[in-house]
């Protein structure tokens, strides 16, 4: 008598799970990298000064898409 098994399944849901641990983590840093970048634009020259940043600089960072590091 033979016996085989399978773990395909096993397999399958393990990779699923990896695929979607990949994609919360793209999707939390989307979020962040937007939030931060409001929050950028939302400082006033004074603060970005104290930073060492210029209002061109935090304008060109901020108009950025949220997917674009």
């Amino acid at each position: 008598m033979t016996t085989l098994t399978l773990n395909l399944p096993l397999q399958t849901a393990s990779r699923d799970a990896g695929a979607w641990a990949a994609a919360v983590h793209l999707l939390t840093l989307w979020y962040a990298r937007a939030r931060q970048r409001s929050q950028l634009a939302a400082l006033s020259d004074r603060q970005l000064a104290d930073i060492g940043v210029t209002r061109e600089q935090a304008d060109r960072e901020a108009a950025k898409p949220f997917w674009r590091s």
